[in-house]
């Protein structure tokens, strides 16, 4: 039984520039069934209707790629990716790239296994907070793109975010209608930390409302001490 309308999805994808083959309309439709049936037990998305998980979820997340084309094999980390949003769906139209899920909850890691193996794809998930990631000596400055949905505001997040993208790397930040706010004040934040927004793409969804990207690159390393610790971004953020 399809949870999701696999023709509506194609169409919508196809407006957007996306060819969905057969294998990921599947993986698609495998990925929101198993989300609305997981839901029921352990609180992943308040967005469950199948039409608005198509918008809200798949294509949110797909919007990725019309801010920034990953080179092949990209090595990616999903900051506090929850029910595995945008690196799910960022996986099912590129199977090629090298996908890690960062949370901080474990159980949810759990399921993005799952999901994984139930959709026959390879992901790497990651149990640690972004700022005990950001100072571990394996994941630092190591990441051709480090992205994040909806997490925080921008100015928090780069500092979860941009010490584990390397030099010539990228941050994408998917956000809402406050994005334009949000670059502004985090632009000495983002100086900081080694970045710089080199772009701002805005998305109109309709009923589902406006999406903007932004991508910050990376130009230099992130001072030793940043990522500090989560109570210090929070109380005194740059």
């Amino acid at each position: 039984m399809r949870t999701i309308d696999r023709e509506k999805l194609k169409a919508v994808g196809f407006e957007w520039g996306f060819d969905l083959d057969d294998r990921a309309l599947e993986r698609f439709d495998l990925c929101a069934k198993l989300l609305t049936e997981t839901n029921k037990q352990m609180n992943l998305t308040s967005i469950t209707e199948p039409d608005e998980i198509i918008t809200k979820h798949f294509l949110d997340s797909l919007l990725f790629f019309k801010a920034l084309d990953p080179p092949k094999a990209a090595k990616i980390i999903d900051v506090g990716t929850g029910a595995g949003f945008p690196g799910l769906p960022l996986l099912i139209y590129r199977e090629d790239l090298n996908i890690s899920f960062l949370d901080s909850t474990q159980k949810k890691l759990i399921y993005i296994e799952r999901v994984l193996a139930e959709m026959g794809l390879k992901g790497e998930t990651l149990h640690l907070r972004a700022e005990e990631a950001g100072q571990n000596p394996h994941l630092r400055e190591s990441y051709d793109i480090a992205t994040a949905r909806a997490v925080a505001s921008l100015n928090i997040l780069a500092e979860y975010c941009l010490p584990l993208v390397k030099k010539g790397g990228y941050f994408v930040a998917l956000k809402a209608q406050t994005a334009k706010e949000e670059s502004d004040a985090a632009a000495g934040a983002l100086k900081t930390l080694g970045g710089r927004i080199i772009s701002q793409n805005e998305f109109k969804l309709g009923e589902a409302g406006d999406r903007n990207i932004i991508v910050t690159e990376k130009l230099g390393p992130t001072p030793k001490k940043y990522p500090r610790p989560a109570g210090a971004i929070k109380k005194k953020p740059l």
